[in-house]
């Protein structure tokens, strides 16, 4: 199978991006599905797709990932109802991560950072919506991320051939519990001193539990660097997009403890005007960070990893010698 690979990559090294960019775009597709219906206690199996606002069952042909919008022009083939560019949005911009992870990494590494953007995507398009990040992404994140750092020790980079593979596998898991404990608690405490310090909730417990899905993905230095370099890159790339968010009043889930998670088909909700009922305690002043944190994460993945790590690790030698 390793022989195959190797033979179709160096004979036609454009089919496996290609494949990984159209992959990427299906699941954005059913990531729109997550977003629209996890944050309702919807299934995300059933009902079928269908148009929200004749019920029609959308058809194969009409569920085309990023193309669907663009053919029918934004509005559904059954009612002419509109639906939002937003759903041919998240599926290029999930085919676009998953690429940029595929060109990156190894394929197992790869695979497993692809299950991590999943949720990321998803947990962050739900908390600009709803201000909401779903347990199944965060805590479930944190699960999914110890599980696949065992399995692929590579993702914290565990390569070392010299190494049994059973030890590789308690270094993942052990680098990943770690990761999460020490994302989270670093969160948790700027909260809690957020807290004192301006005597209102300053973050919610989503964003701690993220980081703990973070760590456990990126290890502990990817982690802060989550924190910090995705503080400073949302406020020139979250924090525009919220505010064009804010104009359109998206409202929010009722229940804020409400587990927030295929196809451009979910169409027309946005077209019936109809609203989730809204959250007394919502305040449209507050921004989602979780977005932030996500940006964070997939930047220090894919270009500062060797930086970030590096410095860490200079920093350790200075003051704490080997």
């Amino acid at each position: 199978m390793l022989q195959s690979y190797t033979l179709v990559n160096e004979l036609y090294p454009w089919f496996y991006p290609v494949l990984v960019f159209c992959f990427g775009a299906c699941v954005g597709s059913f990531l729109n599905v997550c977003i629209y219906r996890i944050p309702l206690e919807q299934s995300v199996v059933k009902p079928r797709s269908h148009c929200m606002k004749c019920g029609k069952p959308i058809a194969w042909y009409d569920n085309i990932p990023i193309l669907t919008w663009f053919i029918l022009r934004g509005k559904a083939r059954c009612c002419g109802a509109p639906f939002s560019v937003r759903y041919a949005m998240v599926e290029l911009f999930t085919g676009l991560l998953f690429l940029s992870v595929w060109l990156t990494y190894a394929p197992l590494p790869a695979l497993a950072l692809m299950v991590f953007l999943s949720f990321m995507v998803a947990g962050s398009f739900i908390d600009l919506d709803h201000m909401i990040i779903p347990d199944r992404f965060t805590v479930g994140g944190f699960v999914v991320g110890v599980a696949l750092s065992a399995l692929v020790p590579a993702l914290h980079g565990y390569v070392s051939p010299l190494d049994p593979y059973f030890t590789r596998f308690f270094q993942g898991g052990i680098t990943a519990v770690l990761g999460g404990f020490i994302g989270s608690a670093l969160v948790l405490w700027i909260m809690l001193l957020a807290e004192i310090i301006l005597r209102k909730e300053a973050m919610g417990a989503g964003d701690v539990k993220l980081m703990g899905a973070i760590g456990a993905f990126c290890g502990w230095k990817g982690a802060v660097f989550a924190l910090f370099g995705g503080s400073f890159a949302g406020v020139f790339i979250i924090l525009p997009l919220v505010l064009l968010l804010r104009r359109k009043k998206p409202a929010p889930v009722a229940d804020k403890s409400a587990e927030a998670s295929v196809g451009v088909a979910e169409a027309a909700e946005d077209a019936s005007g109809d609203a989730v009922p809204a959250d007394e305690d919502y305040d449209p002043t507050h921004i989602p960070f979780g977005p932030s944190l996500a940006l964070g994460a997939f930047l220090y993945l894919v270009f500062f990893r060797d930086t970030v790590d590096l410095y860490f690790d200079t920093f350790k030698l200075l003051f704490f010698g080997n």
